[in-house]
């Protein structure tokens, strides 16, 4: 279990009137799990197998995060063949990831308050999928939807607009919870209240100026704003 950096914040303040949540939309990297040591490590191997020498530039990779992967390689110039090392790596590395301190008793917490998960993720859908079972956490997510399993990635609304389809649930009723601002693009775009996870945020300043609804520092500070619906 791991735990993220401190930033200077604000307090969790929602600008939006309050409304009972029925459903919780998650980013996977960096909120869910702090992969970034693995991912560095792959995309590491990935730039030498295809580029050759020269240390990867993964301190820029990691500024897009919440992008799919093809589209960041289009962004920075880099070969699309990198894709196929890159996710073969993450394959056999995905043991090693950890899950944020406090997040499994969150998850939990939230399935018992009667609110339904998702996933919505920069990753392939697959590749999520993979990687939640590998950890145990697949049970708890309702739905896991991939960036290459929607029309436009992030930071398009359609991957949260998918998930509240899947859901069944209104866009009133939902948060999205995310850690970069591609997330909350995301969520405002699909009319969502956007979340502002820091607990595993790189570039804590960058994330508050995308204009985030509620803004949190730990995973249980997520539980206040998700009562348990009426029976649970």
């Amino acid at each position: 279990m791991t735990r993220g950096p401190e930033f200077h914040a604000a307090p969790t303040i929602e600008q939006r009137p309050p409304v009972p949540r029925h459903a919780v939309i998650f980013d996977l990297d960096g909120v869910v799990v702090d992969s970034f040591e693995v991912m560095g490590e792959a995309f590491s191997l990935a730039y030498a197998e295809v580029v050759g020498t020269g240390e990867a530039p993964f301190e820029e990779y990691r500024r897009h995060q919440g992008r799919y992967f093809p589209d960041i390689m289009r962004i920075m110039g880099l070969p699309l063949e990198m894709e196929e090392p890159f996710v073969r790596e993450s394959y056999r590395l995905a043991d090693r990831v950890q899950v944020y301190d406090g997040v499994v008793d969150v998850l939990r917490t939230l399935n018992e308050r009667g609110l339904r998960l998702a996933i919505a993720t920069g990753k392939a859908g697959e590749r999520a999928r993979s990687l939640l079972d590998v950890l145990g956490l697949l049970p708890y997510f309702a739905h896991v939807i991939g960036s290459d399993e929607v029309p436009r990635p992030k930071p398009a609304p359609d991957i949260i607009r998918r998930a509240l389809e899947l859901l069944e649930v209104p866009a009133e009723r939902a948060i999205m919870i995310g850690d970069a601002p591609t997330d909350l693009a995301s969520a405002h775009g699909a009319d969502v209240t956007a979340v502002a996870a820091l607990w595993g945020c790189q570039e804590g300043a960058e994330l508050l100026a995308a204009d985030p609804d509620v803004v949190l520092r730990w995973p249980a500070d997520l539980l206040a704003l998700c009562p348990a619906l009426p029976g649970h």
